[in-house]
């Protein structure tokens, strides 16, 4: 994935800025209880940090359960009655066991290691932002009947897109919500396929539906226009074009508005939520739910944190919502054993620890229902940052690899797509995977505008094409590594091995994702 500091799922990435020529052309919330006397001293002294607390959703054990966090020195942000979880606010050390043991609470816990005021996401390296000069060139080579920056979209061409848009480009009734730092809605590529209506900010847990307010910060907060263009940038004549260039895609902000742009739990159960109460079709997760890159069921805050996640997805689901998820960057065999961690919590002091995928889950990418994505790069191998694992990853899709040259005029290994303020870069990651895959599912529910989360879901499965295992030695620098061989890590340490067979094996699930089968 792509985490852009700590939680976006990017790859190693590269940006480019460019910007366009005439020719390419936490909000606060009222407290509904004020914490009892007893907790004011300590409150001078202590910062609050939030909790989600997970209930029955019987509206008495609700209303029981919001006294009790104002008992427990707490104050109540906001309550998703529909799934029985409550997100609050609290200073009290204590507030997490006080709210385990109320009746009717079915798990509870802190979303974060950290203070309020200090919040976050990883990149798999940084951006590289196009100069006006590569612009001017690759526009050149690009030639007529295609957009400007079109030859460096090779992308594009690996799953078919530009061939399935002569076709199918997408329909005005489906929408991608992006769940991510914020969408620059006035970019000329997205302008006229962003859906306001839509969009909000969740980044307090709570949406703010005020106009602009889905926008990224500055143009740092790049992660959220980059997975739009890749999903829905126009075919209008400027810059690149999407997977699905003639659907909707709307914004859902999530991240922390601080330089690490963290991503929590609260912020991500609103966007679940207000995107299947607003008829989204399809949620793009490029990110993982900080601050823990693996969530593990037996400490109690991790599994509150899965729980109101999982809820919330599951809501989504259940009102006719396809949630498509980045694997994560790390090189991790999800299907293993285990294996160390040493990036959690990522908002305070990290320590190395030993996880097991099947205890400790990546969020949302882990959860039942969601399409979990591996990255490919430019050869259609294995990117050497992805994720993996046999019954874990469902579809892969290009996420781009620096090791893996593509054929463009730059001969850049990674994705180009739209950038805030009327720019475009090149960024690597299952981030950008995800975006690909949400595309294609986006082309198959306008060509079955009928079918549910599951048979779309499986759907995408159906029409993706498989390479099957890599055979050979590993290569270091290409991606092909084989069976025992490191599947692209880059690093040659020959660790990523790949098992199944041909129809479904751990690197690319049950292929790589193909928008033209997907239109035909």
């Amino acid at each position: 994935m792509a985490r852009l500091r700590s939680i976006l799922r990017l790859g190693p990435a590269v940006p480019i800025v460019l910007s366009l020529t005439a020719s390419l052309g936490f909000l606060p919330t009222p407290a509904s209880a004020t914490p009892r006397a007893q907790y004011a001293a300590q409150a001078e002294d202590a910062h609050p940090l939030a909790y989600v607390v997970n209930t029955r959703t019987d509206r008495r054990t609700i209303a029981e359960v919001q006294r009790a966090v104002a008992a427990a020195g707490g104050t109540v942000v906001v309550t998703y009655d529909g799934i029985g979880v409550v997100v609050a606010h609290s200073a009290n050390p204590d507030f997490g066991r006080r709210m385990r043991a109320v009746r009717g609470v079915q798990s509870a816990g802190a979303t974060r290691t950290a203070p309020l005021s200090a919040a976050g996401t990883t990149d798999e390296g940084g951006v590289r932002r196009l100069s006006e000069a590569e612009a001017a060139r690759i526009a050149k080579a690009s030639g007529s009947g295609t957009e400007p920056l079109e030859a460096e979209q090779w992308a594009l061409r690996a799953i078919g897109a530009d061939k399935a848009a002569e076709i199918n480009p997408g329909s005005r009734d489906v929408t991608v919500a992006v769940i991510d730092t914020g969408v620059d809605d006035t970019h000329p590529d997205l302008a006229a396929n962003f859906s306001p209506s839509q969009s909000a900010n969740c980044a307090s847990g709570k949406a703010d539906t005020a106009y602009g307010s889905w926008r990224p910060v500055d143009a740092d907060y790049f992660h959220g226009t980059h997975v739009a263009g890749t999903i829905a940038a126009a075919r209008n004549g400027v810059g690149v074009a999407g997977v699905a260039p003639g659907v909707k895609v709307s914004g859902i902000t999530v991240s922390q508005p601080t330089p690490r742009q963290l991503i929590y739990a609260e912020s991500v159960v609103c966007a679940f939520v207000f995107a299947a109460d607003h008829g989204v079709q399809i949620t793009n997760n490029s990110y993982y739910v900080d601050p823990w890159q693996y969530n593990c069921l037996d400490d109690p805050d991790q599994k509150a944190i899965v729980d109101a996640v999982d809820r919330a997805q599951l809501y989504a689901q259940r009102k006719g919502t396809l949630n498509v998820a980045g694997a994560g960057n790390a090189n991790h065999d999800l299907a293993s054993d285990g294996f160390t961690d040493g990036g959690s919590p990522n908002d305070s002091t990290p320590a190395s620890r030993t996880v097991d995928p099947h205890r400790c889950w990546d969020l949302p990418a882990q959860l039942p229902g969601v399409v979990t994505v591996g990255a490919t790069g430019a050869r259609n191998a294995k990117a050497y940052y992805s994720n993996y694992g046999l019954g874990v990853i469902d579809v892969a899709a290009p996420g781009g690899d620096r090791y893996q040259a593509s054929d463009t005029p730059s001969g850049e290994g990674g994705i180009l797509s739209t950038l805030p303020n009327n720019q475009y870069g090149y960024e690597q990651g299952t981030s950008m995977a995800t975006p690909h895959a949400s595309g294609v599912a986006a082309l198959l529910k306008s060509a079955h505008p009928e079918a549910t989360p599951a048979q779309l879901q499986a759907l995408l499965k159906a029409q993706a094409d498989n390479p099957g295992c890599p055979a050979g030695p590993a290569d270091p620098h290409g991606g092909n590594g084989g069976n025992g061989g490191n599947g692209g890590n880059g690093g040659g340490s020959g660790d990523a091995v790949c098992a199944g067979g041909k129809r479904v094996n751990g690197f690319y699930g049950f292929g790589i994702v193909n928008a033209l089968r997907a239109v035909e």
